[in-house]
């Protein structure tokens, strides 16, 4: 396989990741176990799926 067709298909994995962590993010809420704060957690998700790793490889965008 060419390294096009496998960075194709790591992207659905990273989809899936990312709806599930959306979907443990919402069971907090739903339980209370967190606030219901939109931005906040807009950008607990977004730190997790993307500015962790930009971070980690300290890539400046």
């Amino acid at each position: 396989m060419v390294t096009d067709s496998l960075s194709f298909l790591s992207y659905t994995r990273h989809e899936y990741f990312r709806r599930v962590l959306c979907d443990v993010v919402d069971d907090w809420v739903e339980n209370g176990k967190y606030t219901v704060d939109f931005d906040l957690l807009g950008k607990i998700i977004q730190d997790i799926c993307f500015h962790n790793v930009q971070n980690y490889l300290s890539i400046e965008l």
